[in-house]
């Protein structure tokens, strides 16, 4: 299983490949939604159920448990045993897992098409009859504890990134981590997990999403064979939750043994609305900024800083355009070369944004984000994983799949003079949040505190 914090950048594009092909629903009387997309290349099936329950809905003191439950998920129901359900999907042939988001908890399953009522099966099996014991609780808090230490406290540049989330979203749940805070999940308990189930995990809080050779009719039977009598129950309501405006700049240090120094520095930034128009011009203009500056060999950030005048080793650049909770930010991060130092760099990226306010951004470089948006298209089409994936995060944080429609058109329709604008509105030092790494001797007997994990 894993965690993960959904960054639309341009690598990821490619998701929004799948304008063209026409996607079926229906909604079960329990509030279940069903949607379906055919594909009949290859008698493949690819089928997700998403949970709208991520960690931008924990409390503080329980983060965490959201990726706790995806993985007690499983661990046995009333009528399977713990890991019975990854052996009867890999018996039929098939490959699963499971990952949580802030906005999102989705597991998937693919299998060969006639395979389909045997996921089916499963998920609405551990949608209502899952059983969380003590003693697989106390296995499995171990296991999430050993993968958060192999991916946030054994990596700097991740700890840096922790670090840097919880000081631009200071209010806002974003700022937490996924894997949660260690001394949240040293105390969390099993009742904590069943507390989450019985919160998020009804059918009126889910989505399946099924996708390959597969007939729309025939899936929405299944999925009401299995599903539909699943009863429902009350939701919590969700309350607004808004980062108060930043008024002066945010910075820290993170001391954590290290070849080399690093950076991460960034603004708040509008996301698209959920109607697919609020904010419109604005998360469009940094989408394609993304691409202007990052993603590519010929990109501004790769080409001035690293390439032409090795200032840096790496160097990128991340937006997030969508999100179910309302808050982006515009990201840039990057590791100087053994002679700039990190206050240099960061004078260096920020020199990048005022050249283009000041010089603007070419036709080639905005035809290049376009045909780089296209290519990907072509290649993504021929995933149908991609396009479930794509459904499911699209709809569970509350936008309409069909708002990948215009999306070429839109990025089509992006003009200089308005990505100087974002830049201007919102990249100032009033909002800038910026985190370091100094780098510590590094300890060459020192043994890796965790360890990666696969269910």
């Amino acid at each position: 299983m894993n965690y993960l914090k959904i960054v639309f950048i341009l690598s990821l594009l490619p998701l929004f490949a799948h304008a063209d092909l026409q996607v079926q629903e229906i909604t079960l009387k329990n509030g279940m939604r069903v949607l379906v997309k055919e594909d009949h290349r290859s008698p493949v099936v690819v089928s997700m159920v998403w949970y709208r329950a991520g960690s931008l809905d924990e409390v503080n003191g329980k983060t965490g448990v959201a990726h706790l439950l995806e993985h007690m998920m499983f661990k046995g129901t009333k009528t399977t045993k713990p890991g019975e359900y990854s052996e009867i999907v890999a018996a039929a042939g098939g490959r699963e897992n499971a990952f949580t988001g802030a906005d999102y908890t989705a597991y998937f399953q693919r299998l060969e098409k006639s395979k389909l009522p045997v996921s089916m099966k499963m998920e609405s099996d551990r949608m209502q009859n899952l059983v969380i014991t003590k003693e697989e609780f106390k296995k499995e808090i171990q296991v999430v504890m050993e993968e958060r230490r192999w991916r946030t406290d054994d990596k700097p540049k991740a700890q840096v990134n922790e670090l840097f989330n919880s000081l631009i979203f200071r209010a806002h749940p974003y700022g937490r981590p996924i894997v949660g805070w260690m001394s949240d999940l040293e105390n969390m308990t099993h009742e904590d997990a069943l507390e989450w189930y019985k919160m998020w995990y009804s059918p009126s809080n889910a989505i399946l999403v099924v996708g390959g050779d597969v007939d729309a009719k025939e899936v929405f039977a299944e999925a009401k064979k299995y599903f539909g009598n699943i009863p429902a129950f009350e939701i919590a309501k969700r309350k607004p939750q808004i980062e108060p405006k930043q008024n002066g700049s945010r910075r820290a240090i993170l001391k954590a043994p290290s070849k080399l120094p690093y950076i991460q520095m960034g603004y708040p930034t509008p996301t698209l609305g959920k109607d697919g128009i609020k904010n419109k011009k604005e998360a469009f203009a940094l989408e394609v900024l993304v691409g202007i500056l990052s993603g590519t060999s010929s990109s501004r950030l790769n080409q001035n800083l690293v390439r032409n005048t090795s200032r840096a080793i790496s160097v990128g650049a991340g937006y997030s355009m969508l999100s179910r909770g309302g808050q982006g930010s515009f990201e840039m991060y990057a590791t100087p070369s053994e002679t700039i130092s990190v206050v240099d760099l960061e004078k260096y990226l920020k020199l990048e944004l005022k050249n283009i306010v000041d010089n603007g951004v070419t036709d080639a470089e905005l035809k290049r984000v376009i045909t780089s948006v296209i290519a990907g298209e072509v290649y993504q089409k021929d995933s149908v994983y991609g396009a479930v994936m794509q459904i499911g995060q699209l709809e569970t944080m509350g936008y309409s799949h069909k708002i990948v429609d215009d999306y070429i058109d839109n990025i089509k329709q992006v003009t200089s003079i308005e990505i100087q604008a974002v830049i201007k509105k919102y990249f100032h030092d009033d909002a800038l949040t910026i985190v370091t790494l100094d780098p510590q001797p590094l300890d060459k007997n020192k043994i890796s505190k965790g360890k990666p994990h696969a269910h």
